[in-house]
């Protein structure tokens, strides 16, 4: 009789979280119209010149896409400014980070370092690789403390994850203090990867000014993550690259998977990268969809922690009800966002940036719940007195 054996370290692995989809918040529901604010995605949907090149390219999906996606590495490369040998394009920017754990670490000796919360596949797929994972706390306020975060680093850690802007809170440190922490990272562990993961730095307000990366200042035991889920609309294509240290870029080449980016999400990602229009009303929908939102809900008496992504993290107010209950009060009125129990935030919300006419059901909903609330307080207090 066969018998399943299962490493221990899969055994006692918590599987990623995703947002809830639209479909099943229908179905559950029994709603016709659901508003999705919970996973990141464009609130634009997609650019139309990827969807004309998804298309247009449709019957090429007999074919193998040519191996190493030469023609993409080369757009991003000019895209950015740097040498091609340094990219690295994968199967969303997960497959990357997951090839980064498998090259440079070994498992059973090695250890990877990141912050708690955090993007939760760091820490998942180094305990799949059977990698020792270490988390330093972020601040009260979900800004870092980079000297606790080196105090956890030793001889045997390989990588070291940063988010910037983070997530869940939108938070983006100082560009000169990510330099600081890549020089300190050197000193201490010269063997070690420092991995900044920028998914969604172009939608701070000055780039330049907040990303190591667009600064032109790539430290040599630096790399960095990208993707084309957020700003160009490509979620459900799964498309993301790294900017590697030329030596490491060529390992994850010769152990990624084959034909890991499929013929039409790259003809789709390099029309993205030409829709300058699209990718400019992106910029503008979230930047101003991000200060409704931020202005909405502090109105509405919510604490928002200030943002740099297209999302923004808050909490109820104080005495009302319960961040799952006003969850499941948005999900009966077709509106979903992100509870955050699996980032051990049971209090917190996290809500995507939408349209303008998404972010205004969504406020209206939540003005709606919050005073609904307060009457039913008001009704059990007024018939506890009597």
């Amino acid at each position: 009789m066969f018998e399943i054996s299962v490493r221990q370290e899969i055994l006692a692995l918590k599987a990623y979280v995703p947002g809830l989809s639209i479909a099943e918040i229908q179905q559950k529901y029994n709603l016709a119209k659901v508003i999705k604010m919970a996973s990141n995605e464009n609130p634009l949907g997609m650019s139309p010149l990827a969807c004309d090149a998804v298309q247009r390219h449709a019957a090429m999906g007999f074919r193998y896409p040519q191996g190493g996606n030469p023609r993409l590495a080369a757009a991003l490369a000019q895209l950015h400014g740097v040498d091609a040998r340094r990219i690295v394009v994968g199967n969303g920017s997960d497959e990357i980070i997951d090839l980064l754990i498998r090259i440079l670490a070994e498992p059973g000796v090695h250890n990877l370092v990141c912050f708690e919360p955090c993007f939760s596949i760091y820490p998942i797929q180094g305990r799949v690789c059977g990698v020792e994972v270490r988390r330093q706390p972020l601040n009260d306020d979900f800004s870092f403390n980079f000297d606790a975060l080196l105090a956890r680093v030793d001889a045997n850690t390989r990588l070291v994850f940063v988010t910037t802007p983070d997530n869940p809170s939108g938070y983006c440190p100082p560009r000169e203090d990510v330099a600081r922490l890549a020089e300190k990272l050197a000193e201490i562990a010269p063997a070690c990867l420092l991995v900044v993961d920028e998914a969604y730095m172009d939608f701070a307000e000055n780039e330049p000014e907040s990303s190591l990366l667009a600064s032109g200042h790539l430290p040599e035991n630096t790399a960095f993550m990208r993707t084309f889920s957020k700003s160009f609309g490509l979620a459900g294509l799964r498309v993301g690259y790294g900017i590697l240290p030329p030596a490491i870029a060529d390992y994850c080449w010769r152990a990624r998977l084959p034909f890991s980016v499929n013929i039409l999400a790259e003809e789709a990602a390099l029309a993205a990268l030409k829709d300058a229009t699209f990718y400019a009303l992106t910029m503008q929908t979230v930047r101003q969809g991000r200060n409704a939102l931020t202005v909405g809900l502090t109105a509405l008496g919510c604490y928002v922690w200030p943002s740099a992504a297209n999302f923004v993290l808050f909490k109820l107010p104080e005495n009302t009800l319960g961040a799952e209950d006003c969850f499941e009060a948005l999900l009966r009125r077709g509106i979903i966002i992100r509870p955050l129990k699996s980032y051990n935030l049971p209090n917190h919300l996290r809500v995507s940036v939408g349209n303008e006419q998404e972010n205004r059901a969504f406020l209206l909903a939540m003005d709606e719940i919050l005073l609904q609330n307060r009457h039913a307080e008001a009704d059990a207090a007024l018939k506890e007195h009597k």
